[in-house]
C-alpha cells in the first residue's frame, strides 16, 4: 500500500459488488472523456463487459481518496498492463503516473497495448517510459480501432 496526497493504492482481493459498481463509474468518466471515436452504443457495447474484466482480471488495483472511494483502478495480468483508468475529474493530479509505478515495481509491468485514436493515454505511456513496437489495425474484438503495442524502455 502506498499513501501520497490523500491516495491509497491497494490490490485488492475481494471484489464485491459495490467495489464493481464503484469501479465501473471510474471506467465510464474518462472513457467518455477520451474515447471520442466510440459512439455511445459502442461504449454501451463494451460497458457490458468491465464487470467480468474486473472479476476475472489476476490482478486488480485501485487507488482510492480518503474517504475511501476508488478514483482509479488498473489490472495487470503477468507484466502486461491489461487497463488503466482515472476518474476524470482526478485526471492531472498524478494518480495514473502513481498507480503505474506501483504497478512496475511491484508487478514488473513491462507492456501494454492503447488504442491509437487516444492521444492522451498513448502521450501518458511514452512520458512513463513506454515506446510503440508493433500496430495493429483493429483491437482484441477484431473492431476497426486501431492498437499500439507498447514496452517499457523502448
Amino acid at each position: 500500500m502506498i499513501e501520497n496526497r490523500n491516495v491509497t493504492i491497494i490490490a485488492v482481493e475481494d471484489r464485491t459488488a459495490r467495489l464493481e459498481e464503484q469501479l465501473l463509474k471510474v471506467w465510464e468518466s474518462p472513457v467518455k472523456a477520451t474515447h471520442s471515436f466510440l459512439s455511445e452504443d459502442e461504449m454501451a457495447d463494451i460497458k457490458k463487459y468491465v464487470p467480468r474484466a474486473l472479476k476475472e482480471i489476476p490482478c486488480l488495483v485501485i487507488a482510492e481518496d480518503e474517504n475511501q472511494i476508488p478514483v482509479g483502478f488498473m489490472g495487470i495480468a503477468g507484466q502486461h498492463l491489461e487497463m488503466l483508468f482515472i476518474a476524470a475529474e482526478e485526471r492531472g493530479k498524478g494518480i495514473g503516473k502513481e498507480l503505474l509505478a506501483y504497478g512496475i515495481d511491484r508487478y514488473s509491468v513491462r507492456d501494454l497495448a492503447v488504442n491509437e485514436q487516444n492521444p492522451l493515454a498513448k502521450g501518458f505511456y511514452a512520458h512513463m517510459g513506454f515506446r510503440a513496437y508493433r500496430r495493429t489495425e483493429r483491437d482484441e474484438q477484431g473492431n476497426p480501432y486501431p492498437l499500439l503495442y507498447m514496452r517499457l524502455g523502448g
